[in-house]
């Protein structure tokens, strides 16, 4: 079986690397994967006639389509153009290096031998133009006003900064247009119950992971204490009914019986004699006795559940986005026990259970401060579920 399967995966490999060849990429149009492959083969074997041809062929193919295109963009005059030529130069760079690790190469009649090319003057006129065609594109997008343009500002200023680094007044342009597309959510809690919440408990709600909810773009704030910070959302959580239920004591009882031995008495004849079996010994028998216990159990119970809800507000206009239904819920709950009469009677879990003894009721504040956490990851997942909404 494993021979099979050996022979199934070096066909498999003889298949994918045929269909590899230099040869078969260059007849498929992918001249640079092909000189790749042909730069590889030609290390192990600098004499593989037949890979020296298909290095030159698709080398000079490669550099024809990338000059004729940069030709083309050069006729057309187009701004957006010069960030391709770069690219197309770049790529010619990197290719030229590329064949000079193995050549000069020899064939029977030739020497093949590509002429070097200082592509770096062309890479630097075509990074200057791109760089004013993608300084001049933001400053148009700026001028906008909007927080979408801004953000699309950004980028084209931080491409104007890869390509000509210090670019006129870049280190002024690029903050502003940041900090102009960034958009800021303020979230706060409002207590719409009968109950006055400690604020410790808005505290702990106001702790949203804000992992998975910021971006590059969307800040949030769980405090309004700059008056200079300008909000674009609004997320309001609600807390809109807390119901506790009173202390609950339930007691049940439940009675073990346990036989076990208690002794022995002696066998007798009907002349009231003891019997004696084979060997003379005395027979006896022995004799049982009924243990009995009562577990008297002590069920405590209180539960709270919270309902609330998350409502988005955008600024701009001021409306409400949407409103999405968040609430959480949590139950003190606790067993004990005591027994009334021979503790041999009980099995394993109901002797442990005999030596808990109640416990004090948690307070209403207590049960709400419970809840945080549910409450907490309720809110966040709301966030989450909606954050396409924050933009």
């Amino acid at each position: 079986m494993k021979k099979i399967q050996l022979c199934w995966v070096f066909l498999l490999v003889v298949f994918f690397t045929g269909c590899n060849t230099p040869s078969r990429l260059i007849q498929r149009g992918q001249y640079d994967a092909a000189i790749e492959r042909s730069v590889r083969m030609l290390k192990r074997n600098p004499d593989n006639q037949r890979e020296i041809l298909n290095l030159e062929r698709a080398y000079r193919i490669a550099n024809e389509q990338d000059e004729a295109r940069v030709r083309f963009l050069n006729a057309e005059g187009n701004p957006r153009g010069f960030s391709e030529i770069v690219d197309i130069y770049t790529r010619m760079k990197r290719r030229q290096t590329l064949v000079r690790t193995v050549t000069p190469l020899n064939l029977p009649d030739r020497v093949v031998q590509f002429p070097y090319m200082d592509y770096d003057r062309q890479i630097i006129e075509a990074q200057r133009g791109a760089a004013e065609f993608h300084y001049k594109k933001a400053l148009e997008l700026m001028e906008r006003n909007e927080r979408m343009a801004y953000r699309e500002a950004w980028y084209s200023l931080k491409l104007v900064e890869e390509m000509a680094g210090e670019y006129r007044d870049l280190r002024r342009l690029l903050p502003e247009a940041f900090e102009k597309g960034v958009s800021r959510a303020l979230v706060s809690i409002q207590n719409h119950t009968h109950l006055n919440l400690p604020e410790e408990y808005k505290q702990q709600l106001l702790t949203v992971d804000p992992r998975g909810l910021e971006t590059q773009w969307v800040e949030f704030y769980y405090s309004d204490l700059d008056e200079n910070i300008y909000f674009d959302y609004f997320i309001q959580i609600n807390l809109r009914q807390i119901l506790i239920s009173p202390d609950q004591t339930r007691q049940s009882d439940r009675q073990f019986r346990k036989e076990v031995e208690d002794g022995f008495e002696y066998v007798l004849d009907a002349r009231g004699n003891v019997k004696k079996d084979s060997l003379g010994n005395d027979i006896k028998i022995p004799k049982f006795k009924t243990l009995v216990c009562v577990l008297v159990e002590t069920n405590q119970l209180k539960t709270i559940s919270i309902e609330g809800d998350l409502e988005i507000f955008s600024t701009n206009p001021r409306r409400l986005i949407k409103r999405e239904p968040a609430g959480a819920a949590s139950r003190f709950e606790h067993r004990s026990a005591r027994a009334i009469g021979d503790l041999d009677a009980l099995d394993a879990e109901a002797r442990r259970l005999s030596q808990t003894r109640p416990m004090p009721f948690p307070s209403d504040v207590e049960m709400i401060l419970r809840t945080s956490e549910g409450f907490r990851q309720a809110v966040a997942n709301a966030l989450r579920r909606n954050r396409n909404l924050i933009r």
